[in-house]
């Protein structure tokens, strides 16, 4: 029996087809707060030719602007793709609670893979994780996206 997928994930991957429907590499965030939706982004580095476009990146200051506050302590973030090490070293300035992500990434994550910024001795606030949740959908995304770039 499958479990079913959280509505923030659900709502995670509507961001990230959005992306790719936009050109950019499928990755949606969102940022809840006891449950509520507080911040939601998809990459949007080609958009706004900027590299630090991050969904992850954008949703955390998103979330700081709606809350006026720069800690989002009791926030979590659902992102579709494990984040990478700017985007973890965002999530650990940002003091979120709780991080959950879809897709493991093992070129470019920074969480569970390559530098994983929380298991630093100088990371000064290390999230809850929890991955694999919509890891096939997201993967999927991922891989859709990406044959259909090198066809």
């Amino acid at each position: 029996m499958a479990i079913p997928l959280p509505p923030a994930m659900h709502r995670a991957l509507q961001l990230a087809q959005a992306a790719a429907d936009a050109g950019e590499v499928p990755v949606g965030a969102v940022i809840l707060r006891d449950g509520v939706e507080i911040a939601a982004a998809s990459n949007a580095m080609r958009q706004l030719n900027d590299p630090t476009a991050h969904a992850e990146i954008l949703a955390i200051r998103a979330a700081a602007e709606a809350l006026g506050q720069l800690r989002l302590e009791d926030c979590e973030l659902w992102v579709t793709l494990e984040p990478c090490a700017m985007c973890a070293g965002a999530i650990a300035q940002a003091r979120l609670a709780r991080v959950y992500y879809a897709a493991p990434d093992p070129k470019g994550g920074g969480v569970d893979h390559g530098p994983r910024i929380f298991a630093q001795p100088t990371c000064h606030h290390r999230p809850e994780v929890y991955s694999g949740l919509g890891e096939s959908l997201a993967a999927d995304q991922l891989r859709r996206f990406f044959a259909a770039k090198r066809s």
